[in-house]
């Protein structure tokens, strides 16, 4: 992480408690693990939720290559470090599973378990959309991100209502209430955020990242198989990468923490002592 990019920590202490660092992803922000924290605490885990870089309290730096991969997986690295937490149980959704994926391919010694919520492992995107050409259907909206300017006021307009229609279309009817938009919208709204929540995307195309190779912690994903974004053979093929891991599919959208927490919060299960804290060297992140 730079050393100039404040991230905005949400935490949940627990005394004892083993640190699980939860990720969400586009376009939501820390406030997608309202609800499920608390519980996800109650099961004996020290919880940190971040605002990723370029959404919502935290900061959203300029320049696409500010949000290559590389630079969002050491942000992980450093909200551990600033926790004392030399080892930590990953939880990410969509773009947070991504990163998490990441940090657990780069990093294996700092993962103590990896859970994934409908996110690939990137090293198997191609190879799946190429055997299955829907997917290149699915993802044409990242098509869409790469112009310049222009998708910022598409989505900026009439109070984020493509945000919002983006939201609500794709899930279960009620899962995204009014007030969760508007808190949402409140995040999406602030000077910058946008192009950063985009510059994920833009990176990924422009940069690429390198290989992540296999995935050694142990790994469990959970897909909702009617994910309108990421078809099923992303998951079959992201468990293949996997040493240790296993698939939990639930009849869910795109959205499973919200839509099912309860399955998510078993897949998650209690804290082990392995994935306990100790105190290692780290700059503490800046917080505003």
């Amino acid at each position: 992480m730079s050393g100039a990019t404040r991230l905005h920590v949400e935490t949940i202490d627990v005394p004892g408690g083993v640190p699980l660092v939860l990720l969400h992803g586009f376009p939501e922000s820390s406030r997608a693990w309202d609800a499920l924290a608390p519980r996800i605490a109650g099961l004996g885990y020290r919880v940190l939720a971040p605002d990723m870089r370029g959404y919502g309290r935290s900061d959203a730096p300029a320049g696409v290559g500010q949000y290559r991969l590389e630079a969002l997986a050491e942000d992980v690295l450093a909200i551990m470090a600033a926790a004392g937490a030399e080892r930590a149980t990953l939880v990410g959704h969509d773009w947070g599973g991504i990163v998490a994926w990441a940090v657990a391919a780069w990093h294996p010694e700092r993962v103590a378990r990896l859970v994934v919520l409908n996110a690939p492992h990137l090293d198997v995107f191609g190879a799946v959309a190429r055997r299955h050409p829907s997917q290149y259907v699915r993802s044409a909206y990242v098509g869409l991100f790469q112009l310049p300017a222009l998708p910022e006021r598409l989505l900026a307009a009439r109070n984020f209502a493509l945000l919002r229609r983006m939201l609500t279309g794709s899930a279960r009817a009620g899962t995204f209430s009014r007030a969760r938009l508007d808190a949402y919208a409140e995040d999406w709204a602030r000077p910058g955020r946008l192009s950063g929540m985009l510059g994920y995307y833009r990176a990924l195309m422009r940069h690429g990242s390198r290989p992540l190779g296999r995935v050694r912690p142990p790994v469990t994903i959970v897909w909702g198989r009617d994910d309108a974004a990421l078809s099923f053979p992303l998951a079959e093929a992201s468990l293949a990468q996997c040493n240790n891991g296993r698939l939990e599919t639930l009849d869910a959208s795109h959205w499973v923490h919200l839509e099912e927490p309860d399955a998510v919060l078993a897949a998650i299960g209690p804290a082990q002592p392995d994935g306990g804290p100790r105190a290692i060297p780290g700059a503490a992140i800046p917080r505003g």
